[in-house]
């Protein structure tokens, strides 16, 4: 069974941030806070760990659209290919922020994400407790939002709620505080253009 633990928001604890590096470095699956919904994850190098969120969210690998959790540009840069300098600016006005970018994909993205068109979505969220997780474990995690796309449920916000649902399902279930209940906003940036796949939280400033 997970264990539910509480990490503060503004002022994460190293100790309990060291302990959920030390679960995705030994292929667990965590819940954590993000600046939009609570979403699960893995190290985006461990195969089996992102098989299992795959099976877990009920996805076929092959058609999934997950995406992963930088800490900063230097760190988004080395997965994606160089980034067009009109694409840089938005992205740098954007982010961190509750945003999901599409941008096409560099050598350093695992075989096992790249779809047909050799893209990947990456965020760099507004969250201390996911960005301190992230750059300890020194790789991007994979995200995608608890929640199943025929619940008419909104998103699950409270982590006590959380745990209860996934408690034999992940390793750790992080209680950074509720949630919000609206996603990412999802820009595509594979083109000239960037066009909002989909709006959500984040309202994107060009």
């Amino acid at each position: 069974m997970s264990m539910l633990l509480k990490i503060h928001p503004a002022n994460p604890s190293a100790r309990s941030i060291g302990k959920v590096v030390d679960i995705l470095n030994d292929g667990g699956v965590i819940i954590y806070p993000t600046d939009t919904v609570y979403g699960m994850g893995c190290d985006i190098y461990n195969a089996r760990a992102v098989e299992k969120v795959a099976r877990i969210k009920g996805l076929k690998l092959r058609n999934a659209d997950f995406s992963f959790i930088c800490h900063d540009f230097s760190h988004l840069s080395e997965y994606t290919k160089p980034i067009a300098g009109s694409h840089f600016k938005l992205l740098k006005k954007n982010l961190p922020g509750p945003f999901t970018f599409i941008l096409p994909a560099s050598n350093n993205v695992p075989k096992l994400f790249k779809n047909k068109k050799k893209t990947v979505g990456i965020r760099i969220p507004e969250n201390n407790i996911i960005i301190e997780i992230v750059r300890q474990l020194g790789r991007p995690i994979l995200t995608t939002s608890i929640h199943d796309e025929d619940e008419v449920l909104e998103y699950t916000t409270d982590p006590e709620l959380i745990h209860e649902k996934y408690k034999l399902l992940v390793d750790v279930v992080i209680d950074g505080g509720y949630g919000k209940n609206i996603p990412s906003t999802v820009v595509d940036c594979t083109s000239n253009d960037p066009l909002i796949v989909r709006q959500g939280r984040g309202e994107l400033k060009l």
